[in-house]
């Protein structure tokens, strides 16, 4: 129904720049929230930022003054522009969807297969 796919992920040195991109595809009805999350090894899942309806937008405090957090109500897609990574950044990061299938449908987390970030020091 909802398919979720993130890019973006890479290698980077520390103190560089990537951006993550996370489409949203299928049947659907509207998207609540869309967000991000990560995951490094040997720790919990996090989230790194989410922007609801409205682009109301709010951030781990890790990543506040470095991350920034978009959404494309056209394409269905969010994005998450990382500057001055450091390698604490590393990890695994995931892309979740809330949306609902129908106007009355119940809303639904679906999660991307994730894109792994790397960076270097």
């Amino acid at each position: 129904q909802v398919q979720v796919v993130e890019s973006g992920g890479g290698l980077v040195q520390a103190g560089g720049s990537r951006r993550l991109s996370c489409a949203a595809s299928g049947r659907f009805f509207s998207i609540n929230a869309m967000g991000w999350y990560r995951q490094a090894p040997g720790k919990e899942r996090e989230l790194v930022a989410g922007i609801t309806t409205g682009s109301r937008a709010n951030y781990a405090d890790s990543v506040k003054d470095r991350f920034s957090i978009s959404r494309d109500y056209t394409k269905n897609t969010v994005y998450l522009q990382m500057n001055n990574l450091r390698p604490q950044d590393a990890a695994v990061y995931y892309c979740n969807v809330n949306a609902r299938r129908w106007w009355n449908d119940n809303y639904n987390d679906y999660w991307g297969q994730g894109t792994q970030v790397t960076v270097s020091s």
